[in-house]
């Protein structure tokens, strides 16, 4: 493990004041400023407004305003497909302005955001050829006397709740869809990192969003973001986070049986075989596990390893753990950035001592790191995990690497099934019918092969168990902010009489 300390990065960063967006005007809240100290420099770095319930209201009363009486639900596709293109030229336009907010209020590493963002930029100008493609069905075949039309319309009023740990990618997986559908919103970033939220609504704002299309509520998910999720003029709600909240969130929007996707947590394992490249395997289990400081609901957190090479490749995994750049967010070469609180940090470190007391053995890391700034955490291998323990079973959420063993292809799958997550997993072997074995039988959303953690605009994204309702991303992501209406229509003289017909005199 390699340590980049720049602790006089943003010493000279005056603080950035923002306001929220509603029904297209830039408005401060009416109680105290919400400030983000950044995790890696512990300097105050931006200020939110801290949105109350009144605000949220005022929020989705412009949605539906917009949404009822408005032009966005009734601009063409084509018209609303230019304006998600020209916002996703805007994005690429700022990105280095939006890197850098991530970078500073989440203490992600900057090279890594850079990437984020140009992946973002991807899936604005996918949702807006969806916006074009998005259309209803007719049947001819139903009889002379019947034509059936399908109609797709836009669901409504969306509320939006995107968590802290990629705060501006996680927003582009959801609002450019429910936009090309001809929905309204209302956002609520996190309170921790809310400021490349905010900087999009100046983005959609220059692309010709009109007013009360999108608006952006900041503040704390009891005072917001319940209102959000149970307000009765919101007609669905998109949450990404812990599935914790994810439950409470489902919990309030049934009271008015709104629709409800879920994309919450993982606990995501890599099955490993014998014959499988353990070159390529060892590279993507560090890539896996220390992503984003393992703050990743797709983290690789679970390694399920064959007896046979388990203690060879932990050893090669702790090997190269020792070469992980942690430090400065704000270096390019940093790989592991700051933990995004110190409470968190102290949970984390929680999930490491219980393991120990538990039995499991630290291979590698296991400690806090004092730089002199923020708060960190040294990429961490545990092995001689078993499956009862809480570290191989919950969502730690960081970096922290679990090794259980496997002797048969049926255990593997019963250790990677026994949770209650089920988001994504991955399996290497040379033998492609092992690969297919396993993906068919380990109930995730996303199974790679000989991979980790690649994606793409085009391939569905979420989870089954208790990770997620519904999916994200691919090309029926648009449909997911919509509803279906059948037109059933007649066609001439009636011909099927329920009640007895009198002849009708001539």
């Amino acid at each position: 493990m390699t340590v980049l300390v720049n602790p006089t990065a943003l010493s000279d960063h005056k603080a950035r004041d923002f306001k929220m967006l509603i029904d297209g005007r830039w408005q401060a809240g009416a109680s105290d400023l919400i400030e983000r100290v950044a995790p890696s420099h512990g300097v105050v770095v931006s200020r939110f407004p801290t949105g109350s319930k009144n605000d949220a209201e005022r929020a989705i009363a412009a949605a539906r305003k917009a949404f009822d009486l408005g032009p966005w639900p009734r601009m063409t596709a084509s018209e609303r497909s230019a304006i998600l293109l020209k916002a996703a030229d805007l994005i690429a336009a700022r990105a280095e302005e939006l890197a850098f907010l991530d970078a500073i209020e989440a203490g992600k590493p900057i090279t890594q955001v850079r990437g984020e963002i140009a992946g973002s930029v991807d899936i604005w100008r996918y949702a807006a050829a969806l916006a074009r493609d998005l259309h209803g069905e007719s049947y001819n075949t139903l009889g002379d006397g019947t034509l059936g039309v399908v109609l797709r319309e836009a669901i409504g009023v969306v509320s939006i709740i995107t968590p802290w740990n990629f705060p501006f990618l996680i927003v582009g997986q959801k609002l450019p869809f429910a936009l090309a559908a001809g929905c309204t919103t209302v956002v609520k970033p996190s309170e921790l990192t809310s400021g490349s939220t905010l900087m999009l609504g100046e983005i959609l704002q220059q692309a010709g969003i009109p007013d009360g299309v999108v608006n952006i509520v900041t503040g704390t998910g009891p005072e917001v973001g319940a209102v959000m999720t149970s307000h009765p003029d919101v007609d669905m709600v998109s949450f990404t986070g812990s599935t914790g909240v994810g439950k409470l969130t489902m919990s309030n929007a049934a009271q008015t049986l709104k629709k409800v996707s879920l994309e919450l947590g993982g606990k995501n394992p890599q099955i490993v075989f014998p014959d499988a490249d353990l070159d390529a395997f060892v590279d993507a289990a560090v890539f896996g596990a220390y992503f984003n400081a393992g703050e990743c609901c797709n983290a690789g957190s679970r390694l399920i390893l064959h007896k046979s090479i388990a203690s060879d490749v932990v050893k090669r995994i702790a090997e190269l753990s020792k070469a992980v750049k942690v430090g400065d967010p704000l270096d390019p070469s940093t790989q592991v950035g700051a933990i995004i609180t110190p409470q968190h940090l102290e949970k984390i470190s929680g999930y490491v001592a219980g393991a120990r007391s538990g039995g499991a053995r630290l291979a590698h890391g296991g400690e806090t790191l004092d730089l002199g700034m923020g708060q960190f955490m040294s990429p961490t291998i545990l092995e001689e995990v078993t499956p009862d323990m809480a570290v191989a079973r919950e969502e730690v959420f960081g970096p922290v690497l679990s090794v259980l063993t496997f002797e048969t292809s049926a255990e593997a799958i019963r250790i990677a099934n026994s949770i209650d997550y089920g988001l994504s997993a991955g399996v290497w072997s040379r033998d492609f019918d092992t690969c297919l074995t396993i993906g068919r039988s380990v109930r995730a959303g996303t199974v790679w092969m000989n991979t980790f953690m690649d994606g793409a605009s085009e391939l569905p994204f979420g989870g089954y168990k208790q990770s997620g309702l519904g999916r994200e991303l691919g090309r029926h992501a648009v449909e997911d902010y919509t509803e279906t209406k059948t037109l059933n229509m007649h066609i001439g003289k009636r011909t099927s009489w329920w009640m007895p017909q009198t002849e009708k005199l001539a």
